[in-house]
Formats: structure tokens, sequence, C-alpha cells
């Protein structure tokens, strides 16, 4: 077939962008793949970060989109009508692309009538607005099929298409970070001492619950030894409120904050460098954080919400927790007094339903139905 992908693609940051990325390497070990990206994702005043690049050697892609520039994206849809593709995949994750989105769409069913499907990454904003509703719903009205990785996906899905064509398949394991390494050596490379050391990884925003895990470390100190929490991501908030969170709570000797992006070599080292990785989300679809965890081979505790327990078998892969830090504290501790060899020896077979492969031939498979 000749796909055509559309979203942010490397070296922009983000889950969203080396999502594309893999999967575009997956469908072109079978199919002619298209990259499609922005020139501009985000207008400054609307991005919170530092900075939305980071260095990246691999494909690349036509950057044609200018997210609050109509020109582009008739531009964007006249270029993609030149190449005649079997169908354009759009990952879809925020209403803000919406209307970019809605009339690249539009121009590609009635010029070329290529097949349209949504990647939904999320279609309900983690902090939603009043129109995003009707935006994603004109969006969908142009579009044939979809693909979900969660049952809260799916529910949002068909809260907005009463009937759609979709297929569900989990997140796949991201496979852009590197090999194992000890932890030994990736604990000395990262200047850590700890016995036990618990990883919060990635972009750091209110719905993602760093607040819950500083909270709980409270608990912890009561009943663990030894142990360090590391928080490691970029921080769209204000750093400073973590901070005096941990010092109210007495536990700034055991958390060490590093409010940093990590570029995709060094993600490895903190992955190998932990024992446990804690995702005590207040709201979530799913997150590329559990699947980066298991292809170390490393056990995750997570809330109980939106997506996230349908890719953990409590007690194997980790463990299913509340949202509160009295829960996630317990998840914490039930793991530390388990055999961690149990773990790795599951996840090592659970993971390999979540391959790139699988989720490819879904999305094609997808495609192909008429």
């Amino acid at each position: 077939m000749n796909l055509v992908l559309i979203g942010p693609f490397p070296p922009y940051r983000g889950g969203i962008s080396m999502f594309n990325h893999s999967l575009g390497n997956a469908l072109a070990e079978n199919h002619k793949v298209h990259r499609v990206s922005f020139s501009l994702q985000y207008p400054k005043s609307l991005f919170p970060g530092k900075s939305q690049f980071f260095d990246f050697e691999g494909e690349p892609s036509e950057r044609l989109i200018n997210a609050v520039n109509p020109l582009s994206w008739r531009k964007t849809a006249k270029w993609i009508n030149k190449i005649n593709p079997d169908a354009v995949v759009f990952q879809y994750w925020m209403p803000f692309f919406a209307p970019g989105f809605t009339s690249i769409a539009k121009k590609v069913k009635r010029a070329c009538g290529a097949k349209i499907i949504v990647n939904c990454n999320n279609i309900t904003a983690h902090e939603p607005k009043m129109t995003d509703q009707l935006m994603t719903a004109n969006f969908f009205r142009y579009c044939d099929s979809f693909m979900v990785m969660s049952e809260t996906v799916e529910r949002d899905l068909k809260s907005i298409e009463p009937d759609p064509i979709y297929r569900k398949s989990p997140h796949p394991l991201y496979d852009v970070f590197g090999d194992p390494i000890d932890k030994v050596k990736a604990k000395r490379q990262l200047e850590i001492n700890e016995e036990k050391v618990i990883l919060n990884f990635g972009l750091i925003r209110d719905y993602k619950g760093l607040d819950i895990l500083i909270q709980s470390a409270k608990i912890l100190k009561t009943q663990l030894t030894n142990f360090k929490i590391l928080v490691v991501g970029e921080c769209y908030g204000d750093e400073e409120s973590y901070i005096n969170l941990a010092k109210k709570n007495d536990v700034m000797d055991v958390i060490d904050f590093r409010f940093e992006f990590v570029s995709n070599e060094k993600v490895h080292e903190y992955f190998c460098a932990s024992d446990v990785v804690v995702l005590p989300y207040k709201t979530a679809t799913q997150s590329g954080v559990v699947p980066i965890a298991y292809h170390f081979d490393r056990p995750v505790v997570v809330s109980n919400v939106g997506g996230l327990p349908e890719i953990v078998e409590s007690g194997k892969s980790g463990f299913i927790c509340k949202p509160t830090p009295e829960d996630i504290g317990k998840g914490i501790i039930q793991y530390f007094n388990e055999s961690s060899e149990g773990f790795t020896s599951f996840i090592s077979e659970y993971k390999k339903q979540f391959s790139w492969t699988n989720y490819a031939h879904t999305l094609t498979e997808l495609i192909a139905h008429e």
C-alpha cells in the first residue's frame, strides 16, 4: 500500500512523535510510507516547555503543516493528493489540531478519495475545553476508521461516533531507546548510590500525579531503607511547587529531582538503574512510559485510571493502585517485598504481544476493511 502518516515526527520531542516514528518504521517493512510533519506544531506562546526539538538522526519527514496557518493546510493536502495514497493516517491527541486536520482530510477525500484513518492517542484532552468535542466531531466526519489503544479511548470514540469502524490494539513497546545495560553500570553513570531506585519518568504535568508520589514518600520512609525516588522529566508547571511539597513532607532526602528532557541515547540508563517504575496518574488514556518499562523488563506501579490497568497484570508485571499516596506507597512496598526475578521473567514473555509488527498488521487490516 501507498501510505501517508501525519503528525509530529522527530526532531519534534514527545511520545506522539516517537510513536509515529516507530509506526512508520514498522509499516515501511511492507509498504511505501510518506511522513508528513509540522513546520510549526505549537506557537511559542502556547508551548510551556523549553524546546520542541531534540537532536535526532533518522528517517526524514516532510515538514509541511503549520498548525495555525490555513494556507499550509491547503499546501499539505495538495502535496498528499499528488502522491495519490491508498490511506492517510492521522495521529490525533489534541483538539487544538482538529481544524487543520479537518481541512486536510476534507480536501484529500474530495480530490483522491484516499481512506482517512485516525490513530487515537487521546480523544478527550487532559485539560478539556467546551469546544473540544465539537471540533473533534467535525474532524471525525471526514474519517473512515479508527485505531484505539485502550477501553477509555474506545468509550470516548463511541461517545462521538455511535457506530465507528475501528480496531483496538495495545500501545506497542518502544524500541528506539537502546539495549539494556547492567544495573550497577547504569547507577554509576547516573551517580546513584542507593540500593533501591523508584523511577518516575516523563513529561511532568499536573494530571500525572507527581504530587501523589511525593506524598507517598513519607509513608515509604517508615517501611523502606536505602531507597531513592528518581524524578526525571521536563516540567510543564512550577518546579518549585514540587520541591516545596517534598520539603513540607520532609522527604527531600529520598527524592532526586532531575527536571530535564532526556535524549533517546540516555533513556536506557534511567530505566536500567531503576527497580520499579511508578505512574501515579490522576487521569489517563494510556501511557508510553509503561511500554518503555516493559522493554527494559521493569515492573510498574500504576493508578487504576484510564487504560493503565489494561496492560498491567497485578502481582506479575506490577501493581495497580488507587491514585492516593497511601495506595501508591502500598504498591511500591508490595513490590519490594516480592522477588524481582518473578516480575522480570513474567514481563520478558508478557511483552511479546506488544510489538510494532502486530500493531502495523492490525492497522493495515483496518485500512483494507471494506
